[in-house]
């Protein structure tokens, strides 16, 4: 058994927290339920593995961390009440949230629906969009990290600690900070993270939500993290049938492979998230609004209809944290009392469907260092408190009130001795020393220094806070035009990673936004010229487009696009439209010898080929390549396809022949008939042409009296 682990069970941290129990492990700090017995509350306890206080950077990173994200303040956040250190156990006090994580409401439901999804994304969403506007990223956003309350709401856990390691944005060379299924490429080729990171994530968590499936799977954590960085997030659609276009729209623009092409923050996402919830035609209440940080508003629910627990074994006690007493069951079946709905929160309040269920009332045994790796600060407390032997409103003490903790030896020999003798002086002096060399000796070599984070795309106020949480100042250069929004970093003075002394004024250039250009009229101009003046006048100049034209001769330009005096920015290339000269006619149906002489005259060549048989006139054109209307050029070579005739029979003398016989006699023959009268009389006098004739051919009967003369 790892000792380090389970010593501090049962222990008093900092003269005010007990540790109960243990709940769960991760990679830096195990979590533990304890009791605040100064203000007599459950909270959870994140301690650092003892290992880690020997990392100076680690516990400094650790400590500035916690402080940074206490300053938090959302409904979706879990909250931070304090944080300290008790010999080598550095810790964190924070909320503690009976429910369920998201991962196992998804492992019980397999997908949710896409109302419920963007409801659980919007509660996401606004507490990542407060630790944004203050500067900081999660960096390890997952549906194991997102908490469902008692009464749905919806919160973020695990803010910081992940980033404290890494000491800032980017990590140290080699290593990569998250879960390799919703790592951003980013992360992972550069090691690098911001606000556009955690969108990322958010991105993968809502393709997950959608489908049931993670975008990305493979044997390995690396393969994982190599398809992130080479493979597009296929659309859900392409999955689950029947969900609309901008459904995939959210999907795709979150998890681009290209950090510029995302939302810049989680507060963008959530304004696109709830402007595609809006256009759901389902909606089961009217929306209230709250503000999401970014002066923008997020789309809230009122609580739902109260629902019920199942009734406990007899006896068990249900503790509700926000309550001042406890409710128990009664003995044959009672009910507990109605969960509480928190006002202001968004999240999956309003949702049936997404209410957490009772948990079972035997949880996993925490002794299994497996039952609960994927699970963060969710327990049922009615559970939680029952495993450990708490009862009541005692918040974790026994029954009759106390601790039970093993008994401490006296240590008053060994205090009596040093402080009524001089080795106190000694010793508090030699201590005094030591620190302050200590100190010193950090202070010059690096504790002074920080490192320039990244600041490339943040706003003005973003880019104040990340570096007042350095502890660097912010002084404004002159602004440039830059393809950024307007109000955006473009770099800073000294650039990104740069070691600066603490309080020293970092140079913040930010863009005035592209410049706005009027496309110029380069029509009838030859592509060299219209080339030269675009790029004269700081356009750039995009692949050229042919086009076949009868009036602008070949070479030169017959327009642009976007078309003349469009306005559009500096960086967006204008392609030219250039002739290809007059359109190649169309032949079929034509005689050969009208078609060799169009080519004599346009310069290129017909190459005549005769078909085996046809029923069109002789040397009629059946076909060609090129196509009609394709660009020809100088000594092209047209390939044409034509008909040698019908075949040649001869014709039926039906001289004194009836009208009606003389027609079956021809038409058996393979000839068409006009009958031309001339008088009265039904008989054929005569008819033409005679003698051979190709099939097809009219022949004209001439009947009446007059016909013969």
């Amino acid at each position: 058994m790892d000792t380090a682990l389970t010593t501090p069970v049962g222990q008093l941290l900092g003269g005010r927290y007990h540790v109960d129990a243990r709940i769960a492990r991760g990679g830096m700090a195990t979590v533990y339920l304890g009791t605040d017995t100064r203000l007599d509350r459950v909270v959870a306890l994140k301690i650092a593995h003892p290992e880690l206080s020997d990392d100076a950077e680690f516990v400094r990173r650790f400590i500035g961390e916690a402080r940074s994200a206490a300053r938090l303040s959302s409904p979706n956040v879990v909250a931070i009440f304090d944080q300290g250190s008790d010999k080598r156990l550095h810790y964190i006090a924070m909320e503690y949230v009976p429910g369920r994580t998201l991962r196992e409401l998804l492992n019980e439901q397999g997908r949710l629906g896409v109302r419920d999804t963007l409801d659980v994304m919007s509660g996401v969403l606004a507490g990542l969009a407060t630790a944004h506007e203050a500067g900081f990223a999660h960096r390890d956003v997952k549906p194991e990290n997102v908490l469902l309350t008692a009464s749905g709401v919806v919160k973020v856990a695990d803010f910081g600690l992940a980033r404290s390691v890494a000491g800032g944005v980017q990590t140290k060379d080699g290593m990569i900070i998250g879960t390799a299924a919703y790592l951003a490429p980013e992360q992972v080729t550069g090691g690098t993270s911001d606000a556009r990171t955690d969108v990322y994530a958010a991105g993968v968590m809502l393709f997950e939500l959608l489908t049931g499936v993670q975008p990305h799977t493979g044997e390995s954590p690396l393969e994982v993290a190599h398809k992130h960085v080479h493979e597009m997030v296929p659309p859900p659609s392409s999955l689950v049938g029947g969900l609309s276009g901008d459904v995939d729209a959210l999907v795709a623009m979150a998890t681009s492979r290209d950090p510029d092409l995302r939302p810049a923050s989680a507060g963008q996402f959530l304004r696109a998230i709830n402007e595609v919830a809006a256009g759901q035609q389902a909606q089961a209440t009217p929306p209230r609004q709250a503000e999401d940080g970014y002066g923008g508003a997020t789309e809230s629910h009122e609580a739902p209809a109260a629902y019920h627990v199942s009734t406990p074994e007899p006896g068990l006690p249900y503790y509700d944290p926000y309550q001042a007493a406890p409710a128990f069951a009664e003995e044959g079946g009672g009910s507990f009392a109605d969960p509480v709905h928190e006002p202001g929160a968004v999240g999956a309040s309003a949702l049936p469907s997404l209410s957490p269920q009772p948990p079972t009332l035997m949880p996993a045994s925490y002794a299994d260092p497996h039952a609960m790796a994927n699970h963060t600060l969710v327990v049922s407390e009615a559970d939680e408190l029952a495993q450990y032997g708490v009862r009541g409103s005692q918040h974790g003490r026994p029954p009759g009130g106390g601790y039970r903790r093993r008994p401490v030896p006296s240590r008053e020999p060994l205090l009596r001795r040093y402080l009524f003798s001089h080795r106190l002086i000694y010793v508090a002096g030699g201590l005094a020393l030591v620190l302050a060399v200590a100190i010193a000796t950090w202070w010059f070599s690096s504790g002074r220094y920080q490192r320039i984070p990244v600041l490339h795309g943040l706003t003005l106020k973003a880019a104040r806070n990340v570096l007042g949480n350095e502890g660097l100042r912010v002084r404004l250069g002159a602004p440039v035009h830059n393809p950024l929004r307007k109000g955006e970093v473009v770099r800073a003075i000294p650039a990104r990673s740069s070691r600066v002394a603490s309080g020293t004024a970092v140079t913040l250039i930010l863009s005035l936004g592209p410049h706005i250009l009027d496309v110029p009229n380069v029509s009838g101009e030859s592509e060299a010229a219209a080339r030269a003046y675009l790029t004269e006048h700081h356009f750039t100049v995009g692949k050229d487009k042919p086009a076949t034209s009868s009036i602008v001769p070949a070479g030169y330009v017959i327009g642009t696009m976007p078309g003349a005096y469009s306005k559009i920015p500096m960086s967006q290339p204008v392609r030219l439209i250039i002739s290809a000269g007059p359109p190649l006619p169309n032949f079929v149906g034509a005689q050969v010898s009208a078609a060799q002489a169009a080519a004599a005259a346009g310069g290129y060549t017909i190459n005549p080929i005769a078909n085996a048989k046809g029923s069109q006139p002789a040397d009629t054109i059946t076909s060609q390549s090129p196509a009609p209307n394709t660009p020809i050029t100088q000594g092209e070579v047209v390939t044409v396809r034509y008909s040698p005739g019908p075949p040649v029979v001869a014709v039926p003398d039906v001289s004194g022949m009836s009208i009606a016989q003389a027609a079956l006699t021809l038409h058996r023959a393979g000839f068409r008939v006009a009958v031309n009268h001339q008088g009265p009389g039904n008989t054929v006098g005569s008819y033409s042409p005679s003698g051979t004739q190709p099939k097809g051919t009219l022949i004209t009967l001439y009947t009446g009296i007059f016909s013969g003369l």
